[in-house]
């Protein structure tokens, strides 16, 4: 749920409203600004002329890298946003009956504005879940029909890593799940917008946590974990995805100068950033959650494995810190709130939240006197 709300348009051009102050965000790790890494491979990258559309080192150099990641065959193709790596991995994965399998809380299903829908034509076949993640099991409640002409062929599961709800796949789930769909002649899609927290999480490499289980193509994230705009499909197989080199200029997602997207990926994967960025917003979720324990009413609502909290907070209290700091309502009916951790979140920001919580919780301070002095007598 990461999509503008009417609050994060104030200021815009054309408002009356005065532009707001930088603010210590925890909505979205999508508010965080690019990693100075980043900017700097950006402006590195920046330096004379180079040929369009992929045909440049940068991209060639990236292609390398994601195979040293994802395999000796896989294939790389940076696109802006994330909406856009899906659709374009999706729609190439499908033939024009099939449908794909996912969580009815995935962000194809609930947070694309129709995108798969209406850009590609997909049919989502969704399944409750009660923490974001699939199962064989699961899969099998809209895994049927085969050759039946009346129904949308299922094709393709999809799985988010990290989950709508920061739960983790281990690669024992995953790599059942997986073993499971291709058995029903279904390929395996994986939105790894937040794939870097989940990998640094579970102490596995990219690979580890994805081609070696059986994913069969990956939407690629960058611009959660420190990327300006940034995202890429890699095909790990890419049988799997044939027509991604075309649908990516159909769906409007194929840059004429793909040099500063791939610099971006770069300056992500080709070292460790990915990794660091990725383990200290992880690092600060669980300093979150370790501080919101214990405050009467609040509890975790999901175990928190990577850089999200989503804790039960009465509306009262969720209200109250609310005058300070600016998070999402996750489910209301529910009264649970969405806390993000970023590669810039700070331990003092964590700890300023954590205290604003606790006032808002248990009351300000109470004074104590000093060392030595009688307490006063009350009248």
């Amino acid at each position: 749920m990461d999509e503008a709300r009417p609050e994060d348009r104030a200021g815009a051009p054309g408002t009356d409203a005065a532009p707001r102050a930088p603010e210590v965000a925890f909505a979205s790790d999508n508010y965080a600004g690019a990693h100075p890494e980043v900017l700097s491979a950006i402006a590195e990258a920046n330096a004379g002329a180079a040929r369009s559309y992929g045909a440049d080192p940068w991209t060639a150099r990236l292609e390398q890298v994601v195979r040293s990641h994802f395999g000796a065959q896989a294939e790389v193709f940076p696109v802006f946003n994330g909406t856009g790596a899906n659709v374009v991995a999706l729609q190439a994965m499908l033939p024009k009956w099939g449908a794909v399998v996912c969580a009815e809380g995935a962000h194809i299903a609930t947070d694309e504005g129709a995108a798969p829908e209406a850009l590609a034509g997909i049919k989502l076949l969704t399944v409750p879940t009660p923490d974001g993640k699939l199962t064989p099991e699961l899969v099998d409640r809209q895994a049927w029909g085969f050759g039946d002409e009346h129904r949308a062929q299922p094709a393709v599961v999809s799985v988010t890593q990290s989950s709508e709800v920061g739960t983790l796949y281990r690669p024992e789930e995953l790599a059942r799940l997986a073993g499971h769909a291709h058995a029903l002649g279904v390929r395996v899609h994986l939105d790894g917008a937040r794939l870097a927290n989940a990998a640094a999480s579970l102490g596995c490499s990219l690979a580890e946590a994805t081609s070696a289980l059986g994913v069969d193509v990956i939407s690629l994230g960058g611009t959660k974990n420190g990327a300006l705009f940034a995202e890429a499909v890699v095909a790990v197989d890419p049988a799997a995805a044939p027509g991604v080199r075309y649908l990516r200029k159909r769906d409007a997602q194929l840059a004429s100068k793909m040099r500063f997207l791939s610099a971006q990926l770069l300056a992500l994967y080709e070292g460790d950033l990915w990794y660091r960025s990725a383990r200290h917003a992880n690092e600060m979720a669980s300093r979150l959650a370790a501080g919101l324990t214990g405050l009467p009413g609040v509890s975790l609502a999901h175990p928190v494995e990577a850089n999200g909290v989503f804790a039960v907070v009465p509306a009262a209290l969720s209200g109250a810190v609310r005058e300070e700091y600016h998070f999402y309502d996750w489910d209301r009916e529910h009264e649970v709130v969405r806390l993000m951790c970023s590669w810039d979140t700070t331990e003092d920001a964590v700890d300023a939240l954590v205290g604003s919580f606790r006032r808002a919780a248990l009351g300000p301070p109470r004074a104590t006197a000093p060392c030595g002095a009688p307490a006063r007598a009350s009248q």
